[in-house]
């Protein structure tokens, strides 16, 4: 399977190529009044509005340093589509299915829950994250606000 590889803090993620429609340079966001922090903003994209999901939130890592500005991964299955929020981008790389494992079973929480499976990669441990999911986060907060509202 081919992978693009970014970083979100110490972690090396990985999303599969069918599933990244692209990789953008930070872009500025139009923030969500109410929204959680995992959703810090929406992202218009070629007359696409998209929801931006700060993986560091996800996986609560710390704050990324206020001069740092992420890159944005959009990863798009079916009509869902969000932008993906990394501190930088990694390569794309071929991940042998057999060489995926499941996740370590001391990882509790978002790593777990948002993960297909682990690889050792140059002596790294890759993330393979599951885009599906992820997706999830941006349809679960959509329902937040229809809840408030």
């Amino acid at each position: 399977m081919t992978v693009v590889t970014f970083h979100v803090g110490s972690v090396l993620c990985g999303a599969e190529v069918d599933c990244v429609q692209e990789v953008l340079r930070h872009q500025e966001l139009t923030p969500i009044p109410l929204a959680a922090a995992a959703t810090p903003g929406l992202l218009h994209l070629r007359g696409q509005i998209l929801t931006a999901i700060d993986l560091r939130s996800v996986f609560d890592l710390p704050a990324r340093d206020s001069g740092t500005k992420p890159v944005c991964v959009i990863v798009r299955k079916g009509e869902l589509a969000a932008s993906l929020l990394a501190d930088r981008i990694g390569e794309v790389v071929e991940v042998e299915p057999d060489a995926i494992e499941a996740p370590p079973t001391h990882w509790q929480g978002p790593m777990r829950e948002y993960s297909r499976g682990v690889t050792d990669r140059s002596d790294q441990l890759l993330l393979l994250l599951d885009a599906m999911r992820i997706l999830d986060i941006e349809s679960s907060q959509d329902a937040s606000q229809d809840e408030i509202n």
